[in-house]
């Protein structure tokens, strides 16, 4: 199985390079949909990966439709929209283990979300996590991406996830 997460017109440069680091501890592909906030080469962007850029996979499309089409190519795709507007809970049991080999998490702007009329004809599937939004307009994008992320890690047992801890590789050498 692999998993991606997919950001559609990144604004904020910190968001991205978290999400990218996140990206590099979970073996997670990212996909990074044009146009940027900011310049991919910016500064702040790398500092917020620090060294892990070269660990990323990350594939760069044009726009949503380019996006779309690259995963309706994937046979075993499964796509996943986040948004707190959804009917249905990221963690129901089950989710990312059934019927895809690929999931890809499509996550929207940072102040927009994902464009209205798209959400409309995917309704089937978006998914959101719970939250007081009397109190919170919304999660921190790249906080949203490690929830959903470690969910579906979760439901899959951390499959190609090296699970010794760096005190136990110390033990083996």
């Amino acid at each position: 199985m692999t998993n991606h997460i997919a950001l559609f017109e990144p604004r904020i440069h910190f968001n991205t390079g978290n999400i990218a680091r996140t990206c590099a501890a979970t073996n997670t592909q990212l996909h990074l949909i044009r146009p940027f906030g900011f310049e991919i080469t910016d500064k702040h962007l790398k500092r917020a990966g620090l060294d892990y850029w070269d660990k990323v996979e990350i594939t760069y499309h044009d726009d949503l439709p380019a996006f779309l089409a690259f995963v309706n190519a994937d046979q075993h795709a499964k796509l996943h929209l986040i948004t707190k507007f959804a009917e249905h809970d990221y963690s129901e049991d089950g989710l990312y283990t059934a019927d895809a080999e690929n999931h890809y998490f499509l996550f929207g702007r940072e102040d927009t979300g994902l464009p209205e009329v798209f959400m409309r004809d995917n309704a089937e599937k978006a998914l959101r996590i719970p939250m007081n939004d009397e109190h919170v307009r919304s999660l921190n994008l790249s906080n949203t991406a490690a929830i959903i992320i470690y969910e579906c890690l979760r439901q899959q047992h951390y499959q190609g996830l090296e699970l010794v801890h760096a005190y136990e590789k110390d033990k083996l050498k």
